[in-house]
This record gives C-alpha cells, structure tokens and sequence, in this order.
C-alpha cells in the first residue's frame, strides 16, 4: 500500500490522498489535478478535500461504520464543511471522499470505459456531494447527472456512458 501523498496546495485548496488499496494503479497528482478542476468548474477558490482510495473489503467496513450498511459502495463523502450560525457553511469547502478502487475496476467493465474514469466519476460525484447536490430524489438526481457531466467535461474526461452512479450508492 502506498503512504499519504504530500497535501498539494494552489490559492487555498489542499488536496490529500491516501492510498490505502492495491487494486488500481492511481497517481495521487493525477487525482489533485481531478479534484482542482472539478472545484473550478463549481467556482469553489478554498477548499481542503481528502481523497482516500480502498479495496472493496475496506470499504465495506467504513459504510457499515458510518452509515450502518452492509458491503462496500463505490464512494461515500464525509462534509467537514461545518455549519456556523444559522445552518450557514463555513467559508471553506472542507471534506473527504472515500472511493472503492475494486467497485471502479468491476463498473468500468460493465459500463465500457476505463477503472480511472469510473474512479474520476466517484471523485467528482463526491464533490458535487459537498457542494450541496443531492441524488435521494428523482428531481435532484437528474439535475446532479446533469452537473457530473458538466463537471467530467470540465476536467478534460469523457460523459458518464450512463444515467446514475452505479454499484450500491442510492
């Protein structure tokens, strides 16, 4: 397993990624230039997002930890924005993304593109998450789709090949 990356910093967004898998061959930078642009791309300037990659096992036990889930899902995001007065979020867009390498790599063949790609597409999906978007409802969800692709287009990727997120996520 790979340790920590060094926390990349440009303006006011820190980006971390902690590699804590050995399914997927992942570049940390790679990852950091996926998280800036997708931040630029929601006009986000401060923000400090982690990015943790597992195995499907790993993952498994951090949904049933946190949202009291059996098996693994392809992403869960953890906002540590904060709320001031008011239910006003902080100034800072602060969280962490929490990606499965093994759900990407099993998707990425049923949907014809490459596990990088799936993985990128959990990574912006999280993103979107801590900006606000949110997919319980079919209405929210149709306007997040429409949001993913912008933002998967922004960061110089291809559309989602489909309509949802795949694997467990709701």
């Amino acid at each position: 397993m790979a340790a920590r990356s060094g926390v990349a910093s440009r303006a006011a967004i820190a980006v971390d990624v902690s590699d804590r898998q050995r399914i997927l061959r992942v570049s940390a930078r790679w990852l950091t230039a996926i998280v800036r642009r997708a931040l630029a791309a929601e006009r986000i300037d401060r923000a400090e997002v982690g990015i943790t990659l597992l195995d499907d096992r790993r993952m498994a036990a951090v949904h049933r930890r946190w949202l009291g889930i059996a098996g693994p899902t392809d992403v869960i995001t953890f906002d540590l924005s904060g709320a001031g007065a008011g239910g006003v979020r902080d100034a800072a867009l602060a969280g962490d993304i929490v990606v499965s390498t093994e759900t990407a790599r099993r998707q990425a063949r049923a949907f014809g593109w490459t596990p990088r790609q799936e993985l990128a597409y959990y990574v912006v999906h999280g993103l979107l998450h801590l900006t606000g978007y949110d997919d319980l409802a079919p209405a929210d969800r149709r306007v997040m789709r429409a949001r993913e692709r912008t933002v998967m287009k922004a960061c110089g990727l291809p559309r989602p090949p489909r309509g949802r997120v795949a694997g467990t996520h709701p």
